[in-house]
């Protein structure tokens, strides 16, 4: 499936991995599991050398994993439905409360005029479905040049840049 990831169209290098049965993939393989699996599996799943990552469903909080985010390197978060935005939420406590500096993917039903604002609640990767998507996503990029309030990503807001713009026509004035 194709990942929008740094403004770009990537493959995707990780392996989902079922809940059922064995890992099928080489023990240096990065893998995503379940929230389920991760709490069955967590020891041998620790002791791997590849890269793990966990898909947190809609109703799995990021508490549920707060102490484990050390060990970890991806945390997928479920979109089950557009309508549904407790993923937004997630994604800002993973960033802003947990300090999570690994990579927040949104995976599921989210939609194009979405994708600014789930950006700056600290997602950084989109598994998107078509081809489609990075044109969407460069055409939303496009779309919000100016935000009103500060969010888990660096942009600066209004206030801030008014502050900015205020400090620097003072500071000209009094040259």
């Amino acid at each position: 499936m194709p990942l929008i990831k740094n403004d770009q169209l990537v493959d995707d290098p990780w392996y989902v991995l079922d809940d059922e049965g064995a890992a099928s993939v080489s023990d240096d393989a990065d893998i995503v599991v379940s929230y389920e699996r991760w709490t069955k599996d967590r020891e041998s799943l620790v002791s791997r050398n590849g890269r793990l990552g966990v898909k947190l469903s809609s109703d799995q909080p990021p508490s549920l994993i707060e102490d484990d985010l050390k060990h970890l390197d991806l945390v997928a978060v479920e979109f089950p439905r557009f309508t549904d935005g407790r993923g937004f939420s997630y994604a800002r406590l993973l960033r802003e409360r947990y300090g999570f500096t690994g990579e927040v993917r949104a995976v599921g039903h989210w939609f194009r005029d979405q994708m600014v604002f789930l950006q700056r609640c600290g997602i950084d990767a989109f598994e998107a479905d078509e081809d489609r998507a990075l044109v969407e996503w460069s055409e939303a990029q496009r779309e919000i040049s100016v935000v009103y309030q500060p969010a888990a990503d660096d942009r600066s807001w209004v206030s801030r840049m008014r502050s900015s713009a205020s400090r620097t026509a003072r500071y000209q004035a009094a040259e």
